[in-house]
């Protein structure tokens, strides 16, 4: 039971990560290219700092790793600018392949 809450409190900060990275691209006219790279920055940081927590709940825990391999993967790819919008990222990271095609 306290796996379950623990993947689900995971998934929900690793969404509003994505949120935050899809907010930021919506309103990068508005703000001033040093602002714009700035919160991108600390961003990518928390990004970072997920993927460390994520390393550590696995270390120990085989049960998890099952779990959070799909949210480590997802948080490699927004790390590593592998996709280009935080909507594919958020579709690969929730294992939606129907929409993630669609979308692509």
């Amino acid at each position: 039971m306290s796996e379950d809450i623990l993947v689900k409190n995971l998934k929900q900060q690793l969404d509003r990560l994505f949120n935050q990275l899809a907010d930021l691209e919506e309103c990068r006219e508005d703000l001033e290219d040093d602002e714009y790279e700035e919160t991108k920055e600390e961003t990518l940081a928390q990004l970072k700092e997920f993927q460390e927590s994520l390393d550590k709940a696995t270390s120990g825990n085989i049960t998890l790793q099952d779990e959070l391999s799909s949210l480590k993967l997802a948080t490699q790819a927004a790390i590593s600018s592998a996709f280009k919008t935080p909507e594919v990222m958020r579709l690969f990271a929730k294992q939606e392949p129907t929409q993630l095609r669609t979308l692509l």
